[in-house]
């Protein structure tokens, strides 16, 4: 049987998803527990590994296992083995031919910035605090020049190893709720530290240091070098993956939870 489930974590204690040695990982606690519910051992595939202190709202996974037991194993008796910081949000078996990775189409990931004079205490893990004002308007223009399909060499990590630097942006926006602002990015798939360079360089045309138009020439320029320095992971979180409607993967509302949901 292969299940597909829903998991929310906060990243800010784990060494990012992926399992590694000597490191604690989101991919380690939830491995542990659904082998403890299957008495087997049970591996996982997630549609888009995060790094370290990076979160999860909308990550989906998919296991197979030989173990008969109710969905309900899966969502609250995985939930009651996990740590607080992590947690099951839905649980549904899918068909052999799903595969959270490979299967997705697209992903989206929301970065939020605390932009207020002072640092917070209640939600300081969850979010960037940056003291600056932020010109929103501004970066919000500045995202009309990234939508569609790019070359995002300016945009991706020195050691990314993807084959191609070729992404296709669906949407890109910025918004201020109170003293929030929220970067919101759907894209087909996303290269290392894409979605964290991109806001390093919105924050920076935010602050009046470069003109909207600046993304455009980052592009044609194609030197990670000429681009902003990468933003904190703090405030990153994966919050929707979608499949195609036949496998039937439930969505849940779009994260992080302490702020209003909008799916525009």
């Amino acid at each position: 049987m292969r299940v597909a489930l829903g998991v929310e974590y906060n990243g800010a204690r784990y060494s990012g998803w992926q399992r590694q040695s000597h490191v604690n990982s989101v991919q380690q606690e939830v491995e542990t527990a659904l082998s403890r519910i299957c008495n087997h051992p049970v591996e996982i595939v997630c549609a888009g590994r995060t790094d370290a202190g990076v979160h999860g709202t909308g990550q989906v996974i998919h296991f197979d296992t030989h173990a008969e037991r109710e969905m309900v194993a899966f969502t609250m008796g995985m939930n009651t083995l996990l740590p607080k910081d992590i947690a099951i949000r839905f649980a549904k078996p899918v068909s052999e031919d799903f595969h959270a990775r490979f299967s997705a189409t697209a992903r989206r990931y929301r970065y939020v910035i605390y932009n207020y004079t002072y640092r917070g205490a209640i939600m300081s893990e969850g979010v960037t605090h940056f003291h600056h004002p932020l010109d929103e308007t501004k970066m919000q223009e500045a995202c009309q020049y990234l939508i569609g399909e790019h070359d995002f060499t300016s945009f991706r990590a020195l050691h990314c190893q993807a084959n191609t630097a070729n992404r296709t942006i669906h949407h890109l926006s910025v918004k201020h709720q109170g003293d929030y602002v929220i970067i919101d990015i759907k894209a087909n798939a996303f290269l290392h530290h894409m979605v964290r360079n991109i806001t390093g360089c919105l924050m920076d045309i935010g602050l009046h240091k470069h003109e909207p138009v600046w993304l455009k020439e980052l592009l044609d320029l194609k030197e990670r070098a000429k681009a902003s320095a990468t933003a904190k992971a703090a405030g990153l979180y994966l919050v929707d993956v979608d499949y195609p409607e036949h496998f039937g993967i439930p969505k849940t509302p779009l994260g992080p939870l302490f702020l209003p949901d909008s799916d525009s």
